[in-house]
């Protein structure tokens, strides 16, 4: 069983890194594979009660690989750590089946360790659903869910959860694109499409932006045309359409 899902590992970093040319290669050359192995010897341990050598290996496994996985968390089948350098995944989260992570990528816990009522430990850490890609540089943050097959991308900081399907990019992390069953189990590197996904506040922007250099450019047309006017058809304009203060007011 046990070298089913180091087969299963290795042909994961086949299909997903297009860099990737033989599995010898990842075997070697890979650090991400290298902490998935480390990871699964120390999760081992840690579950059989000797957590303090489970740490350990962990320990070495971040200083040889720069990636840290803590031996408590849970970790599915087809893992990829793509890069990998200043990977942390927490004691609590949860990752998925056909996950992906990208460098620098954090799994993050910022809820207290124990609960003040029941004195037992919390859940701080994410939960990453199947399939689902994170990009470069995301802070995924707290006991919230990404949903299966999301994408988040690069840089990006999520602080609530993220439904199935969709994309969320931005500081916090908005859903830029709708979940589309047709591409929901498409490999997208980095989280991120290739035809963009630009942050929904900056389109607004980009949009006002637009509507007002277009209403200038018209206030600039019509002050043009009143100053190329005769100067007795501008008064007669006035004297039409501006106001008369005086008959108003009723003074004489």
């Amino acid at each position: 069983m046990i070298f089913k899902t180091f087969q299963e590992d290795i042909d994961s970093f086949m299909v997903r890194d297009p860099a990737a040319r033989s599995r010898l290669e990842v075997v070697l050359c890979y650090p991400g594979f290298h902490a998935l192995l480390v990871y699964r010897l120390a999760h081992g341990l840690w579950k059989r009660g000797w957590r303090l050598l489970g740490r350990f290996i962990s320990h070495v496994g971040k200083i040889f690989t720069a990636i840290e996985i803590h031996p408590a968390a849970q970790i599915g089948r087809r893992f990829v750590i793509d890069h990998g350098t200043g990977v942390v995944i927490g004691e609590t989260s949860i990752i998925g089946d056909d996950v992906t992570l990208y460098h620098a990528v954090t799994l993050g816990g910022i809820a207290p360790s124990v609960d003040s009522h029941t004195q037992v430990n919390r859940k701080r850490h994410p939960t990453i659903g199947n399939g689902a890609i994170i990009g470069s540089g995301a802070q995924i943050l707290g006991p919230i869910t990404v949903g299966e097959n999301a994408r988040i991308g690069a840089n990006a900081v999520v602080t609530s959860d993220i439904p199935p399907g969709v994309t969320a990019v931005g500081i916090p992390a908005r859903v830029v694109m709708p979940k589309d069953k047709r591409k929901a189990k498409e490999f997208v590197a980095y989280g991120t499409p290739a035809d963009g996904c630009p942050d929904p506040v900056l389109r607004t922007i980009y949009s006002l932006r637009g509507q007002v250099t277009a209403l200038m450019e018209r206030v600039e047309e019509l002050e043009s045309e009143i100053h190329a006017m005769p100067a007795a058809q501008r008064k007669a304009d006035m004297d039409v359409d501006g106001p008369k203060p005086a008959a108003a007011s009723g003074v004489k």
